[in-house]
C-alpha cells in the first residue's frame, strides 16, 4: 500500500475518533485576517525550503545573499523565487539575479505566472510555530516545569512570529490556535491537564496537517517524554509528511536516551530528515536551553521558495543547497534532503 494511501486511511480513522470525543476538533478555527491586508498570488506547487548555514564550529553564518546559493532538485538547477533571512521581510529574486521587496500592486495583489492561490503579504514574514505538548500520563512528574519552559519560549519569540499551542494524550487538543497574541497562547497552554495514554504520532500528523494549510514558513516543536502506546500511524509515515510539506520538526524529549533508545532514535531520525533538531533534556534547565537553541535556529535560518523545473520523477526528489562563495567547503547546510511531489491531502 502506498504511503499516502496508508496515511489517508489513518486520517479517516482519526477523524472518526475525533467525532466521538469532544477533545478533538475536526478543523481548527481559522484566525481572522486583518482587513485591507495586501495579498499575493502564489502557485500551489511552490516549494518552501528553510535551512541553516554554520561553520565548522557550529557558529551561524549570516548575511549571505541569493547569489551565494546554488539550488538543485535531482541535479536540475532551480531558480530562487523569494529569499529571506531570519525574521527579516523576504525579497523577490528577479530573473537577472537582483532582488526587490515584495510590494502589493494597486489592487492589493501580485500575480506570479499562472498562480492560483491568494495569501496575505505578511504571511512570509516570521515563522508559524506549532508547539505540540505531551500531556499524557508519562508527563505527570515534570508537567508543571515543562509548562513553564514552554511559556518562557512563547514569550521570547520574535514579534513577527505566530504561535499555536496543541496538546495530546490519547487525543489531540488545540487550546491555542495560531495567534500573534502571546497571552492567548499561554492562556491556552495553562488550560492543559495531564491525562491518558500517549498517541504522539497521531497528534503529530494532525498538527502537520494544520500547519500545511498555513502559507509561509512553519515549524513544529514536539515536547514529549518519548514513549507512544496509542497511535494508529507509524512514525516514519509522519516523518514523510513533514518532509514532503517542508515542515521542520524539533523534538525536546525529557526521557533518558539510554532507557528508551527506540523513541530516541525515532526522534533523531524525524528531526534530521525534516531539517530540525532533537534535544534530550531531563532537567528544567536543559529544557530551557533547548528552547533557546530552537529560538536561535529560527532567528538564523534562511528561507527560500522556488517553483520546480520540469522533472519526470514522481517519487522522492533530492534537494541540494550549495554555497558557491564557500570555496574551501567549510560551511555546513542543514536542510531536509528532499520531498515527494503531490504529497498533500
Amino acid at each position: 500500500m502506498k504511503l499516502h494511501h496508508r496515511i489517508l486511511i489513518c486520517l479517516t480513522a482519526l477523524a472518526a475518533i475525533a467525532g466521538a470525543g469532544a477533545a478533538q476538533e475536526a478543523t481548527p478555527p481559522e484566525p481572522k485576517a486583518p482587513e485591507q491586508r495586501p495579498t499575493f498570488r502564489v502557485k500551489v506547487d511552490m516549494v518552501v525550503l528553510s535551512f541553516t548555514v554554520t561553520d565548522s564550529k557550529g557558529h551561524y553564518i549570516n548575511g549571505l545573499k541569493p547569489s551565494d546559493f546554488h539550488l538543485t532538485e535531482d541535479g536540475i538547477a532551480q531558480k530562487i523565487n523569494t529569499f529571506g533571512e531570519g525574521n527579516k521581510p523576504p525579497v523577490q529574486v528577479l530573473d537577472n539575479g537582483t532582488v526587490r521587496p515584495l510590494v502589493a500592486s494597486v489592487d492589493g495583489s501580485l500575480t506570479q505566472g499562472d498562480a492560483t492561490t491568494e495569501v496575505r503579504s505578511d504571511s512570509f514574514v516570521g515563522t508559524n510555530v506549532f508547539v505540540l505538548f505531551d500531556t499524557s500520563n508519562y508527563m505527570y512528574r515534570g508537567f508543571v516545569y515543562a509548562s513553564d519552559a514552554i511559556a518562557d519560549f512563547v514569550r521570547g519569540l520574535d514579534k513577527s512570529d505566530s504561535v499555536a499551542v496543541y496538546t495530546f494524550s490519547r487525543n489531540l487538543s488545540r487550546p491555542a490556535p495560531l495567534t500573534h497574541d502571546r497571552n492567548d497562547a499561554i492562556f491556552g497552554l495553562r488550560k492543559a491537564v495531564a491525562g491518558d495514554d500517549a498517541a504522539l504520532y497521531n497528534g503529530l500528523l494532525l498538527t502537520l496537517r494544520d500547519a500545511a494549510k498555513v502559507p509561509g514558513r512553519k515549524v513544529v516543536i514536539v515536547f514529549s517524554n518519548g514513549p507512544d502506546n496509542a497511535s494508529l500511524i507509524a512514525p516514519d509515515d509522519v516523518r514523510a509528511v513533514a518532509e514532503d510539506d517542508g515542515i521542520p520538526i524539533y523534538v525536546i524529549s525529557t526521557n533518558d536516551v539510554a532507557k528508551d533508545p527506540m523513541s530516541s532514535n525515532v526522534f533523531k531520525r524525524i528531526s534530521t530528515r525534516t531539517g530540525g533538531k532533537a534535544y534530550f533534556a531531563k532537567t528544567w534547565q536543559k529544557q530551557v536551553e533547548a528552547f533557546e537553541s530552537i529560538r536561535e535556529d529560527l532567528g538564523n535560518s534562511y528561507t527560500i521558495t522556488y517553483y520546480p523545473q520540469p522533472n519526470p520523477n514522481e517519487g522522492f526528489r533530492k534537494i541540494n543547497v550549495e554555497i558557491v562563495s564557500d570555496v574551501g567547503k567549510k560551511y555546513r547546510v542543514r536542510a531536509r534532503p528532499g520531498y515527494r511531489p503531490q504529497g498533500g491531502f
